[in-house]
């Protein structure tokens, strides 16, 4: 990390608010590709997601990312991946942080992982950034990282301090996190009913090794199991449930998973597959980089506002799950519009769609592999 650019990040801190969100890594043992994963359910505060491939510029790396429609300078990723195969996202934590830095001067996460996605090529790489970012950093977050090697790790990160949480070290090739840090204060935070949500629905794939990413985006993002009250809501045939401590939320804008490589392959092989807009009604699309169309023109900031023009059209049907405005209206949701025993749901119509997709797509890689390969 140059000093040029450490200097730069100072200058362009901006505040931007961190939400809730579920994450996992996944080791390549633990997948049917041999590949390993990166998860990310995204919470946020702006609903009006897009996701852009940023150019290589001076000895910055070109990455692809997804950014907030109100962020026209792409000041803030929140999740992505560069052309060296570093991928980078993070879930906020509200147990780390004891001091009196100005909220002012907090919310930085995006910035610090568009530096990430800029500067970093290892798990050792971001290790060494959040060494050298001036302090206090102006975070208050899980990061997760994954590298071309297959490494992969957890950094509960505050103002001034670090934890890392190695993939090596996890006994079943998994990593979870929401919104609080196991190195923090004991039962503050937030995001334990939906950590619990996600072992459990984590646990039948570890238990056979089959992950793919298909399971993150068409499943888990679409799957109402609260573990709490230990049912699972999908497909119970109920046509009004209140929308608490799911996976899936209101406040769901993308389920994005990054498909890494097994070492030895080309970075370029590299794939983010992501749902954009809330996700059990969403579409999902790949996104890679060096090749002609990589990032599909309907998931970028095209549209009026900068909005993408698939996320608002998912928008739009989000409005029918969660129609009710008056009063406590939204916290309710309208569980017929995803599930009903007509086959007529969005989720219902869209997972095989989707599992189409991931065909085409999955031919696709294999003819860039071979491509590559040739030219070696």
């Amino acid at each position: 990390m140059k000093k040029q650019a450490l200097i730069s990040l100072v200058l362009v801190w901006v505040a931007l608010a961190a939400w809730p969100c579920t994450s996992a890594i996944i080791s390549g043992s633990k997948t049917v590709s041999g590949r390993p994963l990166l998860w990310k359910h995204r919470d946020a505060g702006c609903l009006d997601n897009r996701v852009e491939l940023v150019k290589a510029h001076g000895d910055c790396y070109e990455f692809v990312a997804i950014f907030d429609a109100t962020d026209p300078l792409d000041t803030a990723a929140w999740t992505g991946f560069n052309e060296r195969g570093f991928a980078i996202m993070n879930t906020a934590s509200y147990n780390l942080n004891n001091d009196d830095v100005p909220e002012s001067e907090m919310d930085r996460e995006g910035v610090v992982m568009k530096l990430a996605l800029e500067h970093c090529v290892t798990v050792d790489d971001f290790e060494r950034l959040l060494q050298r970012l001036p302090k206090p950093m102006g975070v208050e977050a899980n990061f997760g990282v994954i590298d071309a090697q297959g490494n992969g790790a957890y950094f509960e990160t505050g103002n001034y301090t670090y934890k890392k949480y190695d993939l090596a070290d996890a006994s079943d090739g998994v990593l979870i996190r929401t919104n609080y840090s196991y190195s923090g204060r004991t039962d503050e935070g937030m995001g334990y009913v939906r950590h619990e949500n996600a072992k459990y629905l984590l646990a039948q794939h570890i238990a056979v090794g089959d992950f793919s990413p298909w399971i993150f985006t068409e499943q888990i993002s679409r799957t109402f199991y609260h573990s709490l009250m230990g049912k699972d809501f999908t497909h119970s045939g109920e046509d009004w449930i209140v929308d608490q401590d799911f996976i899936p939320r209101r406040i769901s804008t993308a389920s994005i998973v990054i498909e890494g490589i097994t070492p030895g392959e080309s970075p370029a092989l590299t794939t983010m597959w992501i749902a954009l807009g809330y996700p059990p009604c969403a579409e999902t699309f790949a996104a890679r980089l060096g090749v002609a169309g990589g990032v599909p023109e309907v998931l970028k900031g095209t549209g009026a506002n900068n909005h993408s023009v698939q996320c608002d059209k998912v928008r739009a049907r989000q409005a029918e799950v969660f129609c009710v405005e008056r009063g406590n209206g939204k916290h309710y949701l309208n569980l017929s519009k995803l599930y009903n025993k007509e086959g007529t749901g969005y989720c219902q119509q869209l997972v095989p769609k989707n599992m189409e997709m991931y065909k085409r797509e999955y031919e696709l890689r294999e003819s860039i592999k071979k491509k590559l390969m040739h030219k070696r």
